[in-house]
């Protein structure tokens, strides 16, 4: 079965399999949290890792314990502006469990409009990438990014 580049699934993998631009990335995301650092600038200068590499791995790598912890998901939609399509989305997130705590929607332009929702993942009923999956194939959704995760 060939996966499509929309379909992303997520591992647990050990730090020392990691390559080293990833390891890099987790400690200047890490001093970033902590106010170590004032900018990723900073960040990254200490750590000896480029801007780009840091900004290629940041929303793609994150410690195990933040996963766990973390119950809240931010999301992007860009979306074709159509009659219904916003209820549409919100009932699949509405059936998987998840909570709305916002939602920001852009004015349409060009038949397109960008939704951004943050949720509540603690009572999701099905897994990430089922729930991520199953948002990507509505026939209105051009794009699905997850943006970040956080309490």
């Amino acid at each position: 079965m060939m996966q499509n580049k929309f379909d992303k699934r997520f591992f647990l993998v050990r730090e020392d399999v990691l390559p080293e631009a990833m390891q890099k990335t987790l400690q200047a995301k890490e001093m970033i949290e902590r106010g170590k650092v004032l900018s990723v600038w900073d960040a990254v200068n200490k750590v000896g890792l480029s801007r780009s590499a840091f900004y290629k791995y940041r929303d793609t790598v994150f410690p195990f314990h933040n996963v766990v912890k973390e119950k809240i998901i931010t999301l992007f939609f860009h979306l074709e502006d159509r009659s219904g399509t916003l209820s549409e989305l919100l009932q699949i997130v509405a059936s998987s469990g998840c909570n709305v705590l916002t939602i920001h929607q852009t004015i349409p332009l060009q038949g397109k409009a960008n939704v951004t929702l943050s949720l509540n993942t603690g009572d999701m009923q099905i897994d990430m990438n089922e729930f991520i999956h199953r948002l990507k194939s509505l026939e209105f959704v051009d794009k699905v990014e997850i943006l970040g995760s956080g309490a």
